[in-house]
């Protein structure tokens, strides 16, 4: 089986770097995008269709449309592979899109095989396209092996971060207020580090003094704050998956995560006291920050995660079983 496997893998966001991962891992002779000229694209996408067995399109695209079109009239079975729904979380985002909506039904429709990043999301997907659920499924993403704890490092005692900018799907506004509450209480040199592109929520998030935001960074910067802070805390009020909390972890920062974070599936020791249950009450928030930061969980946590089992080598192996049974089923 030959598989074309087509999707952004140059720009370091979260979708591409999971189709970079499976760029690396899937079997040898797996076929993948390497032009960045939209024009020579599609040369490549017909190319490359006509050579495969099987096209797997990754994270949203205009060119999803006329390559899983092309599958179609080829008849080459064909998967998509959903990261976020564009639709629901550019609403949340209040920046609402038409035509980006239109191209991502369009590639649901498409699709023979739509597959979620995670089981949470792949729930969701069912009851949000209950005409696609039959076609629903997933594989969760992987994870990189822990890059060696948080080493010698000292952690700042009164440092929480975290990660979305100004995003409002983020809720970051929220830990922003729990975090008023405990300087007030608790901690008065607490103080919160934001990393991300600004969004809707920037200015409220600013508008606090004890706010430092450092807007987009690299990921060597990004992994230092993870080795430097007290808490990582992701409140998401729709994360797919999230990778964050899990690089967190390996680099020894303890976490709090919202119940709606996707990768929370794969941290199989987190109790009550390490997840939010409700991402719009600081109360609950503030509370578990401060007991977390009583009651650090890193080790905890981290030594729940099956990292190997979580591999990327070995959702590689679970992706290519389910594509093989796309073809036996045609």
């Amino acid at each position: 089986m030959r598989i074309f496997l087509a999707g952004d893998h140059f720009t370091g966001t979260g979708p591409a770097n999971v189709t970079d991962h499976y760029i690396e891992n899937l079997p040898e002779g797996t076929l993948y995008q390497k032009m960045k000229s939209k024009v020579m694209r599609l040369f490549e996408i017909v190319i490359k269709t006509l050579r495969s067995d099987l096209v797997v399109y990754s994270g949203y695209s205009k060119q999803n449309i006329f390559g899983l079109g092309l599958a179609g009239r080829l008849k080459k079975p064909s998967a998509y592979i959903f990261h976020g729904c564009v639709e629901y979380e550019n609403a949340i985002n209040l920046e609402p899109d038409e035509k980006m909506t239109r191209v991502e039904r369009k590639t649901l429709e498409l699709a023979d095989l739509i597959i979620c990043v995670s089981e949470t999301f792949c729930l969701w997907a069912k009851e949000f396209y209950p005409m696609y659920a039959h076609k629903i499924t997933f594989v969760t993403n992987g994870i990189d092996e822990p890059a060696g704890g948080g080493g010698d490092k000292e952690r700042d005692p009164h440092m929480i971060l975290s990660v979305g900018g100004g995003m409002p799907r983020k809720k970051i506004i929220h830990i922003c207020e729990a975090v008023d509450k405990l300087r007030r209480g608790y901690d008065d040199k607490l103080y919160l580090c934001i990393i991300g592109a600004d969004g809707a929520d920037s200015g409220r998030i600013r508008s606090y003094p004890f706010v430092d935001d450092r807007g987009l960074v690299s990921v060597r910067e990004a992994y230092d704050l993870y080795r430097s802070a007290a808490l990582f805390v992701q409140n998401s009020c729709f994360e797919t998956f999230g990778l964050a909390p899990l690089e967190a972890l390996s680099a020894g920062c303890p976490i709090l995560c919202s119940r709606h974070v996707g990768a929370l599936s794969l941290i199989k020791g987190a109790g009550d006291s390490d997840v939010i249950e409700r991402y719009d009450d600081p109360d609950e928030i503030a509370a578990k920050i401060k007991k977390i930061l009583e009651d650090p969980n890193a080790g905890r946590l981290a030594g729940s995660v099956e990292w190997e089992k979580d591999s990327w080598k070995e959702r590689s192996r679970e992706l290519t079983g389910l594509l093989s049974g796309l073809i036996l089923k045609r």
